[in-house]
């Protein structure tokens, strides 16, 4: 899927683009420390809609390491299927790729393909950290210093230490969606242990402040349940949505930075 004529396609695509990334020395950008993922970790969870499966979203850091433009990038992939019975009258299939840098952990590009029940998107993004601008097949805009993409900013919240937090707290992130540049601030609500399959974790519990009126009735309408630890995985979400409720629980998980916190199995 990604052969190797790619990487010189989107070496195309940015020169066409007229984002000048060589203006400044590329060692101007901030060093982040990173202990919580590396290349070849997978987290596969299971939707569900009510009581029936929903589908199928796996998060993937891609083993190999990418040279893009000079710098060192983590290769991100988020996919996400409809599955059961819930596909016979709701088809979904997505993805979304993100190229992060291994230091600065932020985009420098961004793909986004969407097709749900007949509805697409088709976006190419890319980031420019010199100058703050974010160049779309759409628009050109400035944001603020190291804006992140919708599956980077996944990434980068889980490098932030949590470990001091306590009940109200907010992780400020701000993030580009559909050529607008929109917060996904992270509320702390507390620490609890939570029951899965896999046993008994210490989570930490993050509630995102999520765009009111776009998808969620509420802006503080999804919960998430974080390992209280140094990988900080998700391993259960819980949204109300416009039409009805949906959750996610982890299904299955490998290539881990660090232990679980795992209370009891």
């Amino acid at each position: 899927m990604f052969a190797s004529i790619k990487r010189y396609l989107l070496f195309a695509i940015i020169i066409f683009n007229g984002i000048n990334v060589f203006a400044h020395p590329l060692s101007t950008l901030r060093t982040l420390p990173n202990q919580a993922f590396r290349p070849g970790e997978v987290l596969e969870y299971r939707v569900h809609y009510g009581f029936m499966d929903a589908g199928i979203a796996k998060l993937e850091v891609l083993p190999q390491i990418e040279t893009f433009l000079n710098r060192t990038c983590y290769r991100l992939l988020g996919t996400g299927k409809s599955a059961g019975a819930f596909g016979w009258f709701f088809k979904a299939n997505d993805s979304y790729e993100s190229y992060l840098d291994t230091q600065a952990i932020a985009p420098w590009y961004f793909i986004r393909r969407v097709d749900e029940g007949g509805y697409k998107i088709s976006q190419n993004v890319i980031f420019n950290h010199f100058n703050n601008t974010v160049k779309s097949d759409k628009s050109t805009l400035t944001g603020p210093d190291y804006l992140q993409d919708m599956i980077s900013a996944f990434y980068y919240a889980r490098t932030i230490d949590m470990s001091k937090m306590v009940a109200g707290d907010i992780i400020p992130i701000q993030a580009w969606l559909d050529d607008a540049v929109i917060p996904l601030n992270a509320k702390i609500i507390g620490r609890e242990k939570l029951k899965t399959k896999f046993g008994t974790f210490s989570c930490i519990i993050l509630r995102p402040m999520l765009q009111q009126g776009r998808v969620f009735k509420d802006n503080e309408d999804m919960t998430i349940w974080v390992t209280d630890d140094k990988n900080k995985i998700p391993v259960r979400a819980e949204a109300r949505i416009l039409v009805g409720s949906v959750k996610m629980d982890l299904k299955d998980f490998k290539g881990l930075s660090n232990p679980l916190a795992l209370v009891k199995k």
